[in-house]
């Protein structure tokens, strides 16, 4: 399982970067979605499906200036400190129209409760981050907008009858930076588990 992205890499970008954030699966459910990635890719050609590691979004992608790290590290070391891991749900499959192919996150209180807290954050103490325009639907991404248009019918119909269920501990905030080529992991950060967490299944 070979994902091409380094840690912790210096790079330069002229007039800013694109910046991600998002919940890392944990490792067994990151192993079973990032094999149904990898078929995606075999079968479809997407290379959307394999340009990052299974996640759930938090900041979708957006252009920032270079000095934005130096912003937004020291809040989310802040907000990772107090803010709890969160159980994450997995269950079956579905589309946001004909372009996106996702595992469906269920029982999403908690991720919900976290995202709303991330943009008070961001509101009070970086407002350059734009707040939500849409509500938040937090899912874990398959194969997106560079589906064949021949093959979604099929892909539809087959995912429709297919099943996956998992559950586990979202403990990995992960920030993203977009080199001009590909999604680098720039800065990691590990939410504190629950006292007497056990698994949320």
């Amino acid at each position: 399982m070979q994902l091409e992205l380094t840690a912790h890499c210096s790079f330069s970008i002229p007039h800013g970067s694109m910046y991600l954030l998002a919940l890392l699966l944990p490792e067994l459910l990151h192993a079973a979605v990032w094999e149904l990635k990898q078929e995606m890719h075999r079968r479809t050609g997407s290379r959307n499906a394999v340009r990052l590691p299974p996640h759930i979004t938090l900041i979708p992608p957006l252009h920032q200036p270079p000095a934005f790290t130096n912003d937004i590290v020291p809040l989310l070391t802040r907000f990772a400190a107090r803010q709890m891991a969160c159980p994450v749900h997995l269950e079956g499959f579905a589309w946001f129209q004909d372009r996106t192919l996702y595992v469906r996150v269920t029982q999403d209180a908690h991720l919900q409760q976290c995202h709303a807290a991330l943009y008070a954050e961001l509101r009070q103490h970086l407002p350059t981050v734009p707040q939500p325009s849409r509500p938040f639907v937090p899912h874990v991404t398959l194969a997106t907008r560079d589906l064949p248009p021949p093959l979604v019918t099929g892909l539809q119909q087959e995912f429709a009858h297919r099943a996956y269920q998992a559950t586990g501990w979202l403990q990995k905030l992960v920030l993203f930076q977009h080199d001009g080529k590909q999604w680098q992991e720039i800065e990691r950060f590990v939410l504190p588990l629950p006292p007497n967490a056990q698994n949320p299944g």
